[in-house]
């Protein structure tokens, strides 16, 4: 066994029985057993032979759609389901940040449960004093402490939960979904605090549809589909292959056959691309063309350096732009400016047309675009924001 593993996944498989009929009286639970015998009941595969390894420190991904097992997963990683078979090994203290609030009393005050919460995490009673004021600010619950848990919403009682949460001692944390509780200050908090267990080197399995969230944090995903894995890599392959399947199958199809750069339903089409680049300014031109009636597309792209790595990039649905419905036929002309601070050297740009859920992809294409940066001075950053130097000395 190697040192550096936190979590050992081998040859998982989970089931659940679900019975499709049910005794109404004592008479039919005796005058049924014949029948129910006959009918059976229906076995639930939730997972099927799950194997991975998930090294110590590592940020790791589990995106799948709904119902494809990745939750599952994440309750037998923090032992509230067994597998049926299989097995998994932990090397480290785990604190599960699913089923939050598990342990809270709705009929005692938020203080109380803090407290209460707190014991149950392994702290004193000084201890909780001591981070009290900090759990309460970031719940941003002040006002309501002093009220029962039972008149809480289920988004305050989550957003306490997670607060009590952040304080366990732990070398892995398992964190399923929380970022869709709470406001856009709430979840910017949940970044930082995401921001410290990467710094920190801490084990973290993260359970998410929110692609952008899984590309920025993790350093590798898996993909479960119909309970199996699909895929295991990169965040970059893994998300691609996550946006592909909810392509109709006949689109998959063609772009397979097709240019693997270049991917998407084709309900709208990237028409045409350029860039004008200047000293000062970089202007990217996009026009898409609808061959079918689209309601709010969004549009945007990303630009990546010659190592592949994302350098920047934004899409409308991120500056608030709203499009109009586009009709079969139409085009629409785009213009992206920005500063021209890269740094010397060659970056592509990789435009995108997604449908109006911002998932399902209509054309997507890689390395649509080669831009070439010449400065003066070569930096071994992306960025050269043109700095300014200003030197004083004592007189």
């Amino acid at each position: 066994m190697s040192d550096d593993l936190a979590i050992k996944v081998e040859n998982v498989s989970k089931d659940f029985i679900l019975p499709h009929e049910k005794a109404g009286s004592i008479k039919n639970v005796f005058t049924s057993v014949g029948k129910r015998r006959r009918s059976g009941k229906e076995i639930q595969h939730a997972l099927n032979n799950i194997s991975i390894d998930i090294k110590k420190g590592e940020f790791f991904g589990i995106v799948g759609r709904n119902g494809s097992g990745k939750s599952t997963l994440l309750k037998i990683l923090a032992g509230i389901y067994q597998p049926t078979s299989g097995g998994v090994r932990t090397f480290g203290k785990l604190v599960p940040f699913i089923e939050l609030g598990v342990g809270f009393n709705p009929e005692l005050t938020g203080r109380e449960n803090v407290y209460l919460n707190g014991a149950m995490l392994g702290f004193s009673e000084k201890e909780v004093a001591a981070m009290y004021d900090d759990i309460v600010a970031f719940a941003e619950l002040e006002r309501f402490m002093d009220q029962k848990l039972k008149n809480y919403s289920s988004g305050m009682q989550v957003r306490l939960a997670f607060s009590m949460a952040t304080r366990a001692k732990a070398d892995i944390l398992l964190i399923d979904e929380v970022l869709a509780v709470g406001d856009a200050d709430f979840q910017r908090r949940c970044f930082t605090y995401f921001r410290k267990l990467k710094k920190d080197k801490k084990t973290v399995v993260f359970v998410s549809h929110d692609m952008e969230a899984v590309r920025e944090y993790c350093d590798r995903a898996m993909l479960i589909e119909e309970n199996s894995t699909l895929t295991i890599g990169t965040t970059a392959e893994v998300t691609k292959a996550y946006t592909k399947l909810f392509l109709p199958s006949e689109s998959s199809r063609a772009e397979d056959s097709g240019s693997k750069n270049r991917w998407g339903d084709q309900a709208i089409t990237i028409t045409h691309i350029n860039a004008d680049v200047t000293t000062n300014q970089i202007a990217i031109q996009l026009t898409i063309t609808a061959k079918i009636d689209v309601d709010s597309p969004i549009v945007g792209f990303r630009i990546r350096d010659s190592f592949g790595k994302e350098v920047t990039g934004t899409n409308t649905k991120v500056e608030q732009r709203r499009l109009d419905d586009l009709k079969a036929g139409k085009s629409l002309n785009l213009t992206w400016t920005l500063p021209n601070i890269l740094s010397d050297g060659q970056y592509t740009i990789d435009p995108a047309v997604l449908h109006s859920d911002a998932i399902t992809v209509a054309d997507w294409w890689d390395e649509a675009l080669q831009l070439n940066i010449k400065k003066s001075r070569r930096l071994p950053y992306a960025i050269d924001p043109a700095f300014d130097l200003k030197l004083e000395s004592d007189k």
